[in-house]
């Protein structure tokens, strides 16, 4: 009689700690993404350096995010093969730049695909974050970040963060600091991507480390802070002297194709605290 109630106790004091239907997880998220000046690449006026000579200032800059999706493995055999980015899987085209295009319009990485045609069947979103309104990278602050389909997650481990950037505007001027110049003064430039067109396909796809598991181990309230920081490097890759029409900077495709590279190759920063 006595083990019947000591065990019937131990199981109401276990029904304290985690509710039917609660999950092993529950995750309060978070978001900040922020453009920061380097030290390192400091000139005057607030304007930074780039690797090509160059110097470049924001005046404005924000962020649109579709969705931040938390993926953990998922189970199955995969396809066997060794990823050759010269040869794309089915579903794939155009691998450069550490990824390849999916017939979607998403940028997906080298090591995603790779683990896709390996052995662990790539990897499943558990939730989608999402939050409304673009973000100012010029004042961040930290967003709340809502749930889909809910916060209460299932027993897993959570291991990356898949981001969609659906919309990234930065305006700006743009100098050269060589003697003698490859164009005088300082020219303003709008960069806008997408460029109006109706594809819904994100602008890039970034990915970043978590370490947040869903399991009976560990307490199940989950604060978790994503961070993004951009900086100046991003524009290094651009040929700012190509692209000068009278007197502003008119971005084609290349340069586009640049940025948008650049900034997939973007860590976000992933940081899990738990309740006690």
């Amino acid at each position: 009689m006595r083990r019947s109630l000591l065990f019937v106790w131990g199981l109401a004091l276990g029904g304290c700690a985690w509710e039917p239907g609660q999950g092993f997880a529950v995750v309060e998220p978070s978001v900040r993404v922020a453009y920061a000046p380097l030290s390192s690449r400091a000139a005057s006026d607030g304007y930074q350096r780039l690797s090509s000579d160059y110097q470049v200032r924001l005046d404005s800059a924000s962020m649109r995010l579709s969705g931040i999706e938390l993926l953990a493995s998922a189970s199955g055999s995969g396809s066997g093969g060794t990823f050759d980015p010269a040869r794309p899987p089915p579903g794939y085209s155009l691998c450069h730049g550490g990824h390849c295009h999916r017939d979607d319009g998403a940028l997906i990485p080298y090591e995603q695909i790779a683990a896709e045609m390996g052995g662990g069947g790539g990897s499943s979103a558990v939730v989608t974050l999402a939050t409304e309104g673009p973000l100012d990278l010029l004042a961040p602050e930290t967003r709340a970040l809502g749930c889909s389909p809910e916060c209460a997650l299932p027993q897993t481990q959570v291991s990356q963060g898949r981001w969609s950037v659906a919309a990234l505007r930065l305006v700006g001027t743009v100098r050269d600091s060589r003697v003698p110049a490859r164009f005088q003064g300082e020219r303003a430039f709008v960069l806008e991507l997408p460029t109006g067109t109706t594809t819904d396909a994100p602008v890039a796809i970034l990915t970043g480390a978590v370490d947040l598991p869903s399991d009976r181990t560990t307490p199940p309230e989950a604060k978790l802070h994503l961070d993004l920081v951009l900086t100046a490097a991003l524009f290094d890759p651009v040929d700012w002297g190509a692209l000068v029409k009278d007197d502003r900077i008119e971005f084609d495709n290349n340069a586009r194709t640049a940025l948008v590279e650049r900034l997939s190759q973007l860590k976000p920063q992933a940081e899990v605290s738990r309740g006690e």
